[in-house]
């Protein structure tokens, strides 16, 4: 998923995403925990990801925040 993909969803949207991704790290590292995860680089990506999503969030914020002054 890149930047320009996000930009394009809601905030709530872009929530709900956030919420799946944490969902998925959590899964990773719970299977990492228990010797049954296959790829490690998807930690990497869905670590990612997130913090991809956050940022959109944030600019977003930032700009609604502004719009209004």
């Amino acid at each position: 998923m890149n930047a320009s993909e996000l930009r394009d969803k809601t905030p709530d949207q872009l929530r709900d995403e956030l919420a799946n991704l944490k969902k998925e790290a959590f899964n990773l590292r719970f299977q990492q925990a228990t010797g049954a995860l296959e790829s490690t680089a998807r930690m990497r990506t869905v670590r990612r990801d997130a913090a991809r999503v956050k940022t959109i969030l944030n600019e977003k914020a930032a700009a609604a925040a502004a719009s209004e002054e």
